[in-house]
Parts: C-alpha cells; structure tokens; sequence
C-alpha cells in the first residue's frame, strides 16, 4: 500500500495542523470491501466510496472558507497599515506550491483559491 501524508498548516496560531493521506488505498481506506467482495459488490464499493468523497468535498469546502477569512483579515491589516490589498510576490509563491505539488491543474487550482481569497 502506497500512501503519503501531507500536513495542512494551522489557521490560527492555537489551531491544530491537520494530516490528510492520500494514495493508492489511504488510512482509512485500508479495511474497504474489494469491489468484487461477495459482501460488497461493485454498486455498494461506489455508493460507500462517493459518501467519502462527498465528506471529502464538505472538509475541502470548509477549508476554502477558512482560508477566505484568513485572507481577508491579511488583507484588511495590509490596507489599514498603507500596503496593497494583494501582495503579487506571495500569490506567485502559492501557485508554485500548488504546481510543485499538484501540476498544471494545481496551478489552476491555486488560481481559483486567489480568487476567491482576493475580497469578497
């Protein structure tokens, strides 16, 4: 089984950093039924792994929204202290993370998350 963990830094100085696995099976996908599992079956394999994704998206989508409001408290602060609302040099830094780490599309992926993160 081939995993790697990933560590997603803290919010917040007193937050928790969160470990995300991904991989071939994950953590916890470790103990899944096989699709041709006499118990399972390919339909009840899909059914239980498009749940996990859906929980997946719901994390991802609270993430995002945390880190809207992080970004938002940066760029009030930046404003108030005379600074510009976007910091070029920073968002150039996040899309090569993002492409290091995910490729073309993280790229995009990145491009989306400035986005929405530059002011609502």
């Amino acid at each position: 089984m081939n995993t790697t963990a990933t560590t997603v830094a803290p919010t917040t100085p007193a937050a928790p950093a969160t470990a995300v696995t991904t991989g071939a099976a994950g953590a916890a996908g470790a103990a899944r039924t096989a699709p041709d599992a006499p118990d399972g079956g390919p339909k009840t394999v899909i059914a239980a792994e498009r749940a996990r994704i859906d929980a997946l998206d719901a994390r991802i989508i609270a993430l995002v929204r945390d880190r809207m409001e992080v970004s938002e408290a940066i760029q009030r602060v930046r404003i108030e202290s005379g600074g510009r609302r976007v910091h070029l040099a920073r968002e150039m830094e996040i899309l090569d993370h993002y492409s290091r780490e995910l490729g073309g599309a993280g790229r995009d992926l990145a491009m989306t998350l400035l986005r929405l993160c530059r002011g609502h």
